[in-house]
């Protein structure tokens, strides 16, 4: 004989005896708890985050203007000469153009000084040299 056969029926057994429906409600809802924080805390890690970087990726896809230096998501780097409803001509070369959907675009480049960063070693070899 099984051992779990017989775990099985002196568990339902006990279960009907001592008020039964109590018990299996209590025992329904102490199994959903888990599951229910389980799918927060996946909403709340994986869902949400997505869903804001999506939304900040569709502002910066609907910003687009003429002018705007832009890679797409193949790497072509180029500056945007025509915007259309859905598509944009991106200026690759001197003469050469190219027509891309608006979702080819993986990011609107932005031209930052990088003299700050040359500054701060500039400033450091002269109070060197200068002592």
């Amino acid at each position: 004989m099984s051992f779990i056969p017989t775990l099985l029926t002196t568990a339902a057994g006990s279960a009907q005896g001592a008020g039964g429906q109590m018990d299996a409600m209590g025992g329904t809802f102490g199994m959903l708890v888990p599951l229910i924080l389980i799918f927060a805390i996946m909403y709340f890690l994986m869902i949400r985050p997505q869903q804001k970087k999506q939304k900040e990726t569709q502002k910066m896809i609907d910003a687009i203007k003429k002018g705007d230096k832009v890679v797409t998501i193949g790497g072509i780097h180029g500056i945007v000469s025509s915007v259309k409803e859905n598509t944009l001509v991106i200026k690759v070369d001197d003469n050469t153009r190219i027509e891309f959907n608006r979702t080819a675009i993986a990011t609107v480049v932005t031209d930052k000084p990088a003299t700050d960063g040359k500054d701060v070693t500039e400033s450091k070899n002269s109070e060197v040299t200068e002592k």
